[in-house]
């Protein structure tokens, strides 16, 4: 809560809320409530949640509707603007990043080699069901497009993008030489959605926007790391937005401490990626996004 006090976003679309607490939602809103702070939201049930300073007109489980990969949807009126906020936490199995990296991504295990064939990684990343998930975003989102809505999704994606694995950076961060282009930002970038980092940062050497592992203080790194002895930094959290003359990208921003995880040991800043550092307790193993826009005001004539 103290982190909503000092960045005071409009919108926050949560991942890893549906634990055994079912009542974060209605807790944290009754919390910040009591300091002054009015937010709107519902439980999802999943692990993908959300919460808004504007109230919601209506709030589904869409786009498989899952354990395996939950996104929540969200109808607001922003200014007069339909504003649809996807928030999705995707599954978290398959995670195949590591296979370059010399570690499983199903058992967690220590390979005996990297695996370095490209068709081989990707064909093991689409037994996720997270392209499955985007497909179906795809699909209902084209349809809010058509009638002129304003798209944010965001959330753990649990995959990177393909902005951050090519030529440029496959000798960085255990890549191991590899070039991949990763199914879902590919995906959404075929559809036209704009990942919010890389539009203002396109240089994935100097500005990584490493999301995950993310050095916490109050926690043993061996609880931070799956791949204890690699370079497993990576971007798997994102925000993506649908261009639309109603709107556009001011800032983003990275929000947790600057300190990453690097083969089990903290490892200080070493990018030029822009920083929110919490002033209170983090609370995770992620870093998170924050992205401000400008939105048109809506008049009728």
């Amino acid at each position: 809560m103290s982190l909503i006090s000092q960045t005071d976003p409009d919108i926050i679309l949560f991942s890893e809320v549906g634990g055994a607490n079912k009542e974060f939602i209605p807790q944290l809103l009754d919390s910040l409530k009591a300091i002054d702070k009015i937010y709107y939201g519902e439980t999802s049930g999943q692990s993908a949640g959300f919460i808004s300073k504007y109230e919601i007109e209506s709030q589904q489980l869409c786009c498989f509707p899952d354990d395996k990969g939950p996104i929540v949807k969200a109808r607001l009126n922003v200014g007069g603007n339909t504003l649809i906020a996807y928030s999705a936490h995707l599954d978290y199995r398959y995670y195949e990043c590591y296979l370059p990296r010399g570690y499983s991504g199903t058992t967690w295990k220590k390979l005996d080699a990297p695996v370095l064939d490209v068709d081989s990684i990707l064909d093991a990343n689409r037994m996720s069901q997270r392209d499955e998930a985007i497909a179906a975003f795809r699909e209902d989102a084209k349809k809010e497009i058509e009638n002129g809505s304003l798209i944010i999704l965001g959330g753990d994606f649990n995959e990177p993008s393909h902005l951050d694995w090519q030529a440029d950076t496959k000798d960085l961060r255990d890549h191991n030489g590899l070039v991949l282009n990763w199914d879902c930002s590919i995906m959404l970038t075929e559809m036209g959605m704009i990942d919010s980092y890389r539009e203002q940062y396109p240089d994935a050497v100097k500005y990584p926007g490493v999301t995950f592992p993310s050095a916490n203080k109050y926690t043993e790194i061996s609880k931070l790391t799956w791949a204890p002895d690699a370079d497993e930094r990576e971007r798997i959290d994102f925000i993506y937005y649908y261009p639309n003359a109603a709107w556009s990208l001011n800032t983003t921003v990275i929000v947790g401490p600057e300190e990453t995880i690097q083969s089990s040991k903290v490892k200080e800043k070493d990018s030029e990626d822009p920083f929110i550092v919490p002033t209170g307790v983090w609370f995770t193993d992620h870093k998170g996004n924050m992205a401000t826009f400008t939105i048109k005001i809506k008049t009728d004539k």
